[in-house]
């Protein structure tokens, strides 16, 4: 039974540093920190989680996602390991839209991030690959991508671009 691990929250210095690289993508103690993760990011109603969100600083983070209550209209996508991974591409579109983060719960901030990518990175079996994300897949990689470089989505919005989640809740249904 995986372990449902404590997430770091906004303040503790694990979330400002840039991590390092996962050596041994078959250590018993990786394979068993990204079950825990897979595990802690569906028990919080997360989308994605990065290591050092849960006081691990590797380059390595999940995205899983699913419909939850802050994100209901979400794809649904088996959760995926990425380890050591390397952006290749931008799309030159981009689009602004509402996003929170399991460290800094109650806040929403509007971010603008490309709305497609193509990133290289190490399954969690070793294996190379590279693939493109779009819209939510891509927004969301990128949100846990700047996590293990030691940045948080607050850096990227501006503070007028801010709301609490019952008012984001408001916004969303005034503008649906």
């Amino acid at each position: 039974m995986p372990t449902l691990l404590q997430i770091s929250q906004l303040g503790h210095p694990i979330l400002r540093g840039k991590a390092k690289e996962v050596e041994d993508i078959h250590d018993p103690d990786i394979q068993t920190l990204i079950d825990d993760m897979m595990y802690t990011c569906q028990d919080a109603e997360g989308i994605g989680i990065a290591a050092p969100q849960v006081y691990q600083p590797l380059r390595l983070f999940i995205i899983s996602s699913r419909p939850t209550p802050r994100y209901p209209n979400a794809l649904v996508m088996d959760p995926k390991a990425i380890i050591n991974p390397t952006i290749v591409g931008y799309s030159d579109e981009t689009e602004t839209l509402w996003e929170s983060c399991l460290s800094i719960p109650g806040i929403f901030g509007r971010v603008e991030r490309p709305k497609s990518l193509t990133i290289s990175f190490t399954n969690r079996n070793g294996h190379q690959e590279e693939e493109t994300l779009d819209d939510l897949a891509a927004r969301v990689c990128l949100h846990e991508y700047d996590h293990i470089e030691g940045t948080i989505f607050l850096d990227l919005t501006k503070s007028t671009d801010l709301a609490t989640t019952k008012e984001q809740a408001r916004i969303a249904k005034a503008t649906a």
